[in-house]
């Protein structure tokens, strides 16, 4: 398989039979113009309704190119931001759906939409969205639960509270898979102060071979690589992303 860096949380995964699209925003090198002109069974999914991880340009696709399936978060649709009738599988967390060569599994977030979980040829892979412990730099060993004011949602919020959602999320997710071949998560910097809270947190709940960072597009690439120390101490291989329209021979 070779996984390609598109932008921010975009990713395309290529098989010898398919072509999978996550969380497709903008495409600075171009990497979905050859992508288009493949023969192979293209799935795109798009795991909420933000606008740095769904675009209605996806939808153009199909007009260049027979073999594609959407495959949307439900919360997409109720923002009416595309019709029922523009994605072939609609889910929600909890829901699933499966052609016989691609399984899929819509578990929680802690934002909007969903995370995916995708199962072909023996393989298993984690997209997150936008699921991660988004307040971290927040949070301290002995902090009691508190409101704490939120610039980004202008409106305070609590910390404590807002990392047991996403615990609870991971807890979910082991009920549906305790171990990943690949996993695509957010390593933000912008969060500030402990950044990679939700990564080592994730990994310290799951069996990952690959650790990819994601979202980082505003805080740079090399903020990125700061998680590799943590991914190796626990013997996972991690991608240092270099530029848009990077590869990764899996």
């Amino acid at each position: 398989m070779t996984l390609t860096y598109i932008f921010h949380s975009g990713f395309m995964l290529e098989t010898e039979r398919n072509i999978l699209v996550f969380d497709f925003w903008l495409d600075p090198a171009h990497v979905m113009d050859s992508a288009l002109q493949s023969e192979k069974q293209m799935y795109v999914f798009s795991s909420h309704f933000h606008e740095d991880h769904f675009t209605r340009a996806i939808f153009e696709w199909k007009k260049k190119k027979d073999k594609v399936t959407y495959i949307l978060s439900k919360d997409i649709m109720k923002r009416r931001r595309a019709e029922a009738k523009e994605a072939d599988v609609w889910l929600a967390k909890g829901g699933r759906w499966s052609d016989g060569e691609v399984s899929v599994r819509a578990c929680g977030s802690t934002d909007s939409g969903v995370s995916w979980i995708v199962d072909f040829y023996g393989k298993r892979i984690f997209h997150a969205g936008d699921l991660n412990n988004w307040y971290a730099r927040f949070l301290s060993d002995n902090q009691k639960e508190q409101i704490v004011y939120s610039e980004e949602h202008d409106e305070g919020i609590n910390p404590t509270i807002h990392e047991k959602h996403f615990l609870g999320e991971l807890k979910d997710i082991r009920k549906c898979a305790d171990s990943f071949d690949l996993v695509m998560f957010p390593i933000d910097g912008r969060i500030g102060n402990g950044y990679t809270r939700g990564g080592r947190q994730f990994i310290e709940r799951f069996r990952v071979g690959w650790f990819v960072p994601m979202h980082f597009v505003l805080s740079g690439f090399e903020s990125a690589w700061r998680f590799k120390e943590y991914a190796e101490a626990k013997n996972i291989r991690f991608w240092e992303i270099r530029k848009e329209g990077d590869h990764l021979e899996l």
